[in-house]
């Protein structure tokens, strides 16, 4: 992965912040809570799971939403296995994954084998999951993967703080990059990012939010 870091600060004990973006990691309320909500609830899982189902996903952060996946897929008991990648441009250190995920511990089983199986290229296989994080812009590597993704985590920081990643070029190619009947999801209902989503070819609507956030949005390829 590549040498350009996140870098963090903490608050409340153990919510990772980052300093880039002024934006924490996940919820300050409750991570997990609201990963299901938006991620899966949002795609409509785990219903939709079957072998290999792939997640993809922009901004891996923790790797929260991997791991939130990978314990509906086991209470699920799909079998096979699911694939998850995930595009991030300042991968976290695996030694700040493990202090942020430490947060969790009805996920700790599955962190510390993410911790530990997580090799320096991004990349991780287990019984019922690979994992690949792919490090770069996701500007840059996105039209590169020659991967399709049955559901999307549209999870970059705060379109306020990181315009970037929610650019209508951007959502072109995540539909590009989307299986038929195909779904994306993101905690964000800023006009912008829907209006991209819609130009690039996907149905848009507003749904309930998690916590203090209103809305959210679910997307579905037409």
């Amino acid at each position: 992965m590549r040498d350009q870091r996140a870098e963090l600060e903490w608050r409340e004990g153990a919510v990772p912040v980052s300093l880039r973006f002024d934006d924490p990691y996940f919820s300050l309320d409750n991570g997990l809570a609201e990963t299901r909500h938006v991620f899966l609830d949002g795609n409509d899982l785990p219903v939709r799971f079957c072998d290999g189902f792939h997640v993809a996903e922009l901004g891996f952060g923790t790797g929260l939403n991997f791991l939130t996946t990978w314990a509906a897929w086991r209470v699920a008991g799909v079998p096979g296995r699911f694939h998850f990648t995930s595009f991030e441009a300042y991968p976290m250190e695996r030694g700040d994954m493990a202090v942020a995920l430490a947060a969790f511990p009805e996920l700790a089983e599955l962190a510390e084998a993410l911790v530990v199986g997580l090799d320096d290229d991004g990349c991780a296989a287990f019984d019922d999951a690979t994992l690949r994080v792919i490090a770069g812009d996701a500007r840059e590597a996105l039209p590169a993967w020659d991967g399709q993704a049955d559901a999307w985590y549209l999870d970059g920081f705060s379109p306020a703080k990181n315009p970037e990643m929610w650019g209508e070029a951007l959502m072109a190619e995540v539909a590009r990059h989307t299986a038929p009947d195909g779904t994306a999801a993101t905690y964000t209902a800023a006009g912008f990012v829907r209006r991209g989503l819609e130009a690039a070819g996907f149905a848009v609507t507003r749904a309930p939010g998690f916590g203090r956030k209103r809305h959210m949005t679910r997307a579905a390829l037409r």
